[in-house]
């Protein structure tokens, strides 16, 4: 049996579960378990930024603000889970919306860099990387010449949220987000009495 780690980029995922999948609300100890097996996991990393808060925070920026806190309160607290936090710039003003444009900083460089890390150490046998970006690709050539291999977990029922093709062409495996693995690993909410 190998050992794997899990890379969970947060804003990929949340992406895929608003646009695949009528914005599900998951498990994500369920899911780290699933991208794990049959393996021993060593350990789950979740990336993702806090949102974006002005100066002063409207009362919408605050309370989202405080949501993703308590969320990411939460899964720091779940065995065997790592949060690491990027930071969320604005980019401007998207000119037909009217929108701002935010962008992830520090994500990618800190999912290569773990991946880099606990391969070369001989940490893991197995890396279950749950992105779309391109990016990751040296990190991911660097882990595969480490003898590590190398699962792609994405989504793509609709084309936005389909991984870059030379990402898919280099991993060693793909599994895609599907209804049914969404179905398993729901987040059940207790009933009110």
């Amino acid at each position: 049996m190998g050992v794997t780690a899990v890379f969970i980029d947060g804003g990929y995922l949340d992406k895929v579960l608003y646009r695949d999948h009528s914005n599900a609300r998951i498990d994500l100890e369920k899911l780290t378990r699933l991208m794990s097996q049959p393996d021993e996991l060593l350990r789950a990393y979740y990336y993702h930024c806090m949102p974006y808060q002005g100066t002063p925070p409207t009362a919408e920026e605050s309370m989202r603000y405080a949501g993703r806190h308590r969320f990411i309160t939460k899964l720091s607290l779940l065995p065997r889970f790592e949060v690491r936090l990027g930071r969320l710039v604005c980019r401007g003003i998207d000119k037909t919306t009217g929108e701002r444009i935010f962008q992830q900083k520090r994500v990618d460089c800190m999912i290569g860099v773990d991946m880099a890390l606990l391969a070369g150490k001989g940490k893991i046998t197995n890396a279950a990387i749950l992105t779309g970006d391109s990016d990751l690709m040296p990190a991911i050539e660097s882990v595969k010449r480490e003898g590590v291999l190398t699962t792609l977990w994405h989504g793509g029922l609709i084309p936005e949220n389909r991984p870059s093709s030379e990402l898919y062409a280099l991993v060693d495996e793909r599994r895609q987000l599907m209804p049914e693995l969404i179905q398993g690993i729901l987040l059940h909410r207790l009933p009110h009495h």
